[in-house]
């Protein structure tokens, strides 16, 4: 073979696919299954040999029938275009179900690390210059983990996944020269000065956190090739010193604080000296994001607005009175408005925010429309005032006869 015909492996790498998730009730499965598709396209269009998934594959412990449909129906297609699959659980999964046909999966090509006790356990796949192990770290949660790793109580996430990584080297060191290694892992990991605040989280990130720090340092992951991270949302390098250190993030936006990322998929080339290159792929965008804020009469007749007549809205009201059934209205322009919030541009008086006690030189009337006042930033008018001393008299009677 000549030299110039050789290549080294290629490794798609994708996490948080979250299948079956809804955003604001919108059902998001024809979405995630355009995107999805575009994966085995991929596959076939830089001939990537393995599809690495780092967790999260479901959105909930138990999927529908038609949610795990779709995840058979990618993977089925992913296989066909040509590459082997290898895929961990992460924190929103059910590992032992996700894994439970884990010895005959393998045999076409799709091997399942879902159990703690088989971290040090690789799937060994061959390229030109020799084996590359992936090794694949599920979600660990530290008080289960810990005691088939061997960690004392108290260690948290950084304590096993220590282990867990200690493992993986141990056995790394066992094989033959020049394998190269993948490790997949399913964790909040930093850069050893970082702050939780400074990673780009997500709104729709479950924590990892029960009592203790949820995040791991960066060099808990050295000493292998490629590290395929899942949990966080947005495509990032955690630690800039480590480029062998990736997250690809989730293939679509799933809470509007991710309404400026730019969901892609990763591809890793390895080459007989380990990790070669890394490049971002970005994917198809079913529906944009977008939030605005404005007026309702504005919002619904301006023709800056136009743009967004399709996309997924989150809506800030800045009404100095808030406006009257705005979801309804706003769908008249805006069909997939999902959230809306009234904010009044000059703010509301300081005194009307917690109207939670009552004003001893108040009566019954007077309350009740202080309440209508903080609600919608407007005094009640004279008819408004008068239908609520008639309720509020028909109360009376009402509790009279009663008693």
């Amino acid at each position: 073979m000549c030299a110039a015909s050789v290549r080294g492996m290629r490794i798609l790498h994708t996490s948080d696919w979250h299948l079956g998730r809804t955003f604001h009730g919108c059902d998001l499965l024809a979405d995630q299954e355009r995107v999805l598709s575009r994966l085995a396209a991929l596959v076939a269009e830089h001939r990537v040999d393995v599809v690495v998934v780092s967790g999260d594959v479901f959105d909930r412990a138990l999927p529908n029938a038609e949610t795990v449909r779709l995840y058979d129906r990618v993977l089925a297609a992913i296989s066909v275009a040509g590459a082997r699959i290898v895929l961990i659980s992460g924190n929103h999964d059910s590992a032992a179900r996700l894994g439970s046909i884990r010895q005959f999966a393998a045999a076409g090509g799709l091997h399942l690390h879902t159990a703690v006790e088989t971290c040090a356990e690789p799937t060994v796949l061959p390229d030109e210059y020799g084996d590359v192990a992936f090794y694949g770290l599920p979600y660990l949660e530290p008080e289960t983990a810990r005691v088939p790793l061997g960690v004392p109580a108290g260690g948290g996430h950084a304590g096993v996944l220590g282990a867990a990584m200690a493992a993986v080297r141990r056995d790394l060191a066992t094989r033959a020269a020049g394998t190269r290694s993948v490790v997949l892992a399913h964790a909040f990991v930093l850069a050893g000065s970082a702050r939780e605040a400074d990673a780009q989280t997500s709104a729709s990130e479950r924590s990892l956190s029960v009592g203790g720090v949820q995040t791991a340092p960066a060099d808990l992951f050295d000493g292998v090739d490629y590290v395929a991270l899942g949990h966080l949302h947005g495509c990032q390098q955690p630690d800039t010193e480590r480029p062998w250190l990736r997250y690809s993030g989730s293939p679509l936006a799933y809470s509007f604080s991710e309404t400026r990322q730019r969901k892609s998929v990763l591809l890793a080339e390895l080459d007989a000296g380990g990790l070669a290159a890394v490049t971002r792929i970005e994917l198809p965008v079913p529906r944009r994001l977008a939030m605005l804020t404005g007026r309702l009469d504005d919002l619904l007749h301006a023709p800056a607005y136009t743009a967004h007549a399709e996309d997924y809205l989150q809506v800030i009201l800045t009404d100095p009175v808030r406006p009257l059934d705005p979801m309804r209205r706003l769908h008249t322009r805006f069909p997939n408005a999902v959230a809306v919030e009234w904010r009044p541009e000059a703010g509301r008086p300081a005194e009307r925010l917690e109207p939670t006690r009552r004003r001893r030189d108040h009566d019954d009337l007077s309350t009740a429309a202080d309440f209508v006042e903080w609600v919608r930033n407007s005094k009640p008018t004279t008819v408004e005032r008068a239908l609520l001393a008639e309720a509020l008299s028909a109360t009376r009677v009402k509790q009279e006869r009663a008693g």
